[in-house]
This record gives C-alpha cells, sequence and structure tokens, in this order.
C-alpha cells in the first residue's frame, strides 16, 4: 500500500507536469530517451524513496531570553537601528504584570531558528477575559522597529513574522505552530481586562541538522577571518534544517543554487554529506515530465516541485553540486544513478546555443539569476557559466567512466567551439575584458565566470579581474551569491591577496554592520536595498551567504 501511495504521487506529479507543460508551446522540447536509456518515470519513486531514506534527524537545543533591549534610531547603525540593554533584568521580567505596560523587546542572544514556547498565568485576581497578545519576531534590529503595514513588498506579506494570539483561560501555555527565524522578539498587549497577568515563562526549541564538529582554525588566525567563519557557520546551521533551505525565514525551501553552496561549505565544516544526497535525490525525483530540473522543491505537506520554476543557470549547476559530491564521498552509486539528470541539463542547454554563443533571444520560459541585480546583464556570465558546467558535467563524466558515451564525447568539441566563439564575438582586445549585450555592459559577474570556465587564460583573467576591481563604472555585484563567483575567480587564477582582501571588506562589512548571520542581500552603498519592494522582507540569514566557511577552510594558506 505504501509503495502504491508513492507511486500514486508520481503518477499525479507527472499528469500536472504534462497539461502545464503543453500550455508552454515555447519551451523547446528535448525527450530524455535521446540522451538515456534509462526512463526517467520509472526512477522517481526509487529516487524520492532515497531522498526520503536520508532525512537528517534534527538537533534540538533550549534556547532562553538573556536580555530585554531596546530600540534606538541611529543613522549610522545597519538600516538605521540599533538594540541597547535595558536596565531591567531578564529575571524581573517574568515578575512584571504586562497589564498597560509598553511594548517590550526580548533579546535571544543570537540568531536562531525553531519553535516559540511561552507560559502565561494571572496573578491576583482571577481572569475575567481573554488576553489577546501581539508577537513580532525579528532577525534584525531595523526588522522589529520598522511598521510592517502598510505593506509595500511584492513577496507576501504572510511571511513577516508576526502573530496575534488569543488566550481565553489563565493560566495556559501557548506554542507558535509555524517555525520561527529570528533574534528578537517584541511583545504588545493588545487586548486585556481588570486583572493583572505575567508571562511565566518564554523558551525557544532550536533546530538544525548541523550536527558534525567544524573544523578548527589556527591559532594566529586573524580574528575578523575567524568572526567570518564563526558568522557564517551559523549561517549555514540555520539554513540545515531537513533539506539545505535558501533561508529558514522566508522561502524555507530547496534551491539548487543555494544547495551547491551550502554543499561546498558543509564539505568543509559539519560534513552531513547525506543531507547533501538527500538533496540531490529529491530534486531528480522531482524534475519535470521530460527530466528537466525544477529550480525549486517544496517537502511539505508531500514533496512536490514549484511548478514551472525554472533556472537556466541552476540547472546546469546541478552537475557540478553532484562532482563535488562525489569528490568528498566517493558515492560512485549516487553519481551513477544521477548521471541521466546531469546529461539532460547539459544537452537541453545546448538546445539554446547557436555557432557556440549562448542565445538570450530565444525566449526562455524560464529566468536567470546570477545576482540581486536589476542592471545586470546576464548573457555574457550565462555563457561562462554554461561553458564552466559542461567542463565540469565532463570531469564527472570521466570519473564514471562515460566520456566515450553518446553524446558526452561531443562535449570537449563544444567546450571548444564556446570558448573560442566567447573570445571572438564578446571580447575587447583592447580593455582586456568581456562584454555583454548590444550595449557592451563591462560587469564583474561576466569576468569572473569567463575566468572559472578557463575561457580566458591566466594572464587575460587577471587583467580582465583587475580592470573591474578598479573601474567604478563597473557594473558591481549585489548579493553575497554574487560575491562567492568573484572571490572562486579570484582564486582560480591566482589573485590570491585580492581574494582575501575582497572577503574582509564584503563579508567584514557585515560584521561592522552587526550581522549575527550573513544576509541574502547586501549592498555597501544602500542598507535598505531590497529586490522585493520592503527590506523587512528580506533574508537575514541566507544560505548563499555562508560560504567564507569554505574559502577559508579550504584555502587555510591564504585565508588563515
Amino acid at each position: 500500500m505504501k509503495n502504491f501511495f508513492r507511486l500514486f504521487l508520481v503518477l499525479c506529479h507527472t499528469i500536472l507536469f504534462t497539461s502545464l507543460a503543453q500550455a508552454q508551446s515555447q519551451m523547446p522540447k528535448l525527450s530524455l530517451s535521446e540522451v538515456s536509456s534509462i526512463k526517467w518515470a520509472d526512477k522517481r519513486v526509487e529516487w524520492l524513496d532515497k531522498a526520503q531514506a536520508n532525512m537528517p534527524e534534527l538537533k534540538h537545543t533550549l534556547v532562553k531570553p538573556v536580555a530585554i533591549v531596546e530600540g534606538v534610531a541611529d543613522d549610522g547603525a545597519f538600516q538605521g537601528w540599533r538594540m541597547v540593554k535595558s536596565d531591567q533584568a531578564i529575571e524581573n521580567f517574568y515578575k512584571t504584570s504586562l497589564k498597560g505596560h509598553a511594548p517590550i523587546i526580548l533579546d535571544l542572544g543570537d540568531h536562531y531558528t525553531g519553535y516559540v514556547t511561552f507560559k502565561v498565568n494571572h496573578t491576583g485576581m482571577p481572569a475575567d477575559a481573554p488576553v489577546r497578545l501581539k508577537l513580532t519576531f525579528a532577525e534584525l534590529p531595523a526588522e522589529v522597529m520598522t511598521p510592517f503595514d502598510p505593506y509595500t513588498g511584492s513577496l507576501s506579506r504572510a511571511w513577516l513574522q508576526d502573530e496575534v494570539i488569543t488566550i481565553m483561560r489563565l493560566p495556559d501555555e501557548v506554542k507558535i505552530p509555524r517555525r520561527i527565524a529570528c533574534r528578537y522578539v517584541k511583545i504588545e498587549v493588545l487586548a486585556e481586562s481588570y486583572f493583572d497577568f505575567v508571562i511565566e515563562d518564554f523558551s525557544f526549541d532550536a533546530v538544525t541538522s548541523a550536527t558534525g564538529e567544524p573544523m578548527a582554525l589556527s591559532e594566529d588566525c586573524d580574528p575578523m577571518i575567524r568572526r567570518i567563519n564563526q558568522v557564517g557557520l551559523k549561517t549555514l546551521a540555520e539554513c540545515m534544517q531537513t533539506v539545505y533551505e535558501d533561508g529558514p525565514k522566508r522561502d524555507q525551501r530547496l534551491w539548487i543554487g543555494d544547495l551547491y553552496l551550502e554543499a561546498l561549505a558543509n564539505a568543509y565544516s559539519y560534513r552531513n554529506h547525506t543531507l547533501t544526497k538527500r538533496c540531490l535525490y529529491l530534486l531528480a525525483a522531482l524534475a519535470d515530465e521530460d527530466g528537466y530540473l525544477h529550480a525549486t522543491v517544496y517537502e511539505y505537506p508531500t514533496p512536490m516541485p514549484q511548478i514551472n520554476q525554472h533556472v537556466h543557470d541552476y540547472s546546469l549547476l546541478y552537475g557540478v553540486a553532484l562532482l563535488e559530491y562525489f569528490k568528498e564521498t566517493g558515492d560512485r552509486q549516487t553519481a551513477e544513478d544521477l548521471w541521466p539528470v546531469v546529461e539532460y541539463q547539459v544537452e537541453f542547454a545546448r538546445t539554446y546555443l547557436k555557432d557556440g554563443i549562448y542565445d538570450v533571444n530565444k525566449q526562455p520560459a524560464w529566468w536567470l539569476v546570477f545576482d540581486w541585480k536589476d542592471d545586470l546583464n546576464r548573457a555574457t556570465p550565462m555563457q561562462g557559466l554554461m561553458t564552466f558546467c559542461i567542463a565540469k558535467s565532463y570531469e564527472l563524466a570521466e570519473m564514471l567512466g562515460y566520456e566515450d558515451r553518446e553524446p558526452v564525447k561531443e562535449w570537449e568539441k563544444v567546450l571548444d567551439q564556446m570558448r573560442r566563439a566567447s573570445k571572438s564575438e564578446l571580447y575587447d582586445k583592447k580593455r582586456g575584458v568581456m562584454l555583454s549585450g548590444e550595449q557592451g555592459q563591462i560587469s564583474y559577474l561576466s569576468q569572473a565566470w569567463m575566468t572559472l570556465s578557463d575561457t580566458f587564460s591566466r594572464k587575460e583573467a587577471q587583467r580582465a579581474m583587475r580592470y573591474v576591481l578598479e573601474d567604478e563604472s563597473t557594473c558591481y555585484p549585489g548579493s553575497p551569491y554574487a560575491y562567492h563567483y568573484i572571490i572562486e575567480a579570484l582564486l582560480h587564477c591566482g589573485m590570491e591577496t585580492q581574494a582575501r582582501e575582497l572577503m574582509l571588506k564584503y563579508w567584514g562589512g557585515m560584521i561592522d554592520k552587526g550581522a549575527d548571520t550573513f544576509w541574502e542581500v547586501y549592498d555597501p552603498k544602500d542598507d535598505k536595498r531590497s529586490p522585493y519592494g520592503m527590506h523587512v522582507v528580506n533574508s537575514a540569514c541566507h544560505a548563499w551567504s555562508c560560504t567564507p566557511v569554505y574559502f577559508i577552510n579550504k584555502y587555510k594558506h591564504i585565508f588563515q
């Protein structure tokens, strides 16, 4: 019966995928049978079973508030607010009547992800009416001090973490059903009566699947590097739940781009490789009916994809993530199982090549991420990323002994054609940089991806990276996700000093502005920058921001 139910779910998903895909006639089709002898539908149940078999256990830690704090407006603080500790001891909070009391802000002392429980009781005369409280949970000082309404964000208002609770009878224990990600908790009394009442206890059940012991840094490690590593580990741990989540406050689901970077950091810290394995199988099991990966998938109430959420750069990175997993674990069975997924992503991407150049005018039915940066032209970054990912996928094929198979044996020629086309069509020899789009945009990411793809020689890469580092008119990055690949590129071409300096400047900048965990969006020129129209809905603990952990621990001679 259990197997029948799983098969039924898979069939339902397949039917749904098919009907939606038919509505998208502009989407180029490539049957999986053209690139693999394995029937995709036959593997879905098996892969989903393997994903579920690698479900991690969550570690639970009981956390108590450490202080009462007050928000202070400060133009010099991040997003205009900072917290100061109140004169009132936290022990006295549990004895203080909340009747008629002004809002109180509790400080957990650090960022945590988990579940809130508190006890409310009357003092003196019995309660003659319900109590209504409003609780606001916030990752940052500005989030708890900024009114959520009127809400101007483009994402659902429900992502903001505020709850109105009505307690019908006292005493009572209240458990907030939704999982929370926060450091600060604001408590406001909305309705009361004649009696006095107190919160007798307040606890936070923090959860994570990061249970391994991180690597120790060298004793003489720079204090800022040590702090960046510590905050990076905290960021990663908060995002390691039963999948690699993108952010524990908002989205709370698995994205391919975040998976790849989290897995890199995890390999050099907690080493929970079963979580990586689970995520790889889950994404494969929930690909569309042809085999094209959805960029993001949900776990609950049952595993399912976000239908037709395709991201071309992310789908190609899946093969790189599988390669790195195989290198770290030696798990050949998983690499062989999931090889058809990698093969399909490459072959599908090849349908977008025109004379060796990725054709952005083919009107794809998805978007390209790369960065939270609206003015970034993504054509040349995509050309470089695709070259990089095909090269890494070919490396995986060589490790598996598949390099002489069809169509893999064509990939080396494809790579050569793409690199030559990039140099002939996109390269400005005079300035030594790659241009992108009709306006010839020069960006950090164009140079970074052409460096990582080995389209540039080492000398050419150094020249291009120096150009963008020194030219203020260059399109600069807007998120830690983009900065990861820029530092990776600097290391790849031997610019180790510049890589270290950039990490200290960018991630150290977040530390200097009070980061407990690293943020989804950080633009040193604009603290309130948001892709969503309102900064309070930004994620302040975001997976793609944790990768200093990877750099610091892999390249010890550079960063420690």
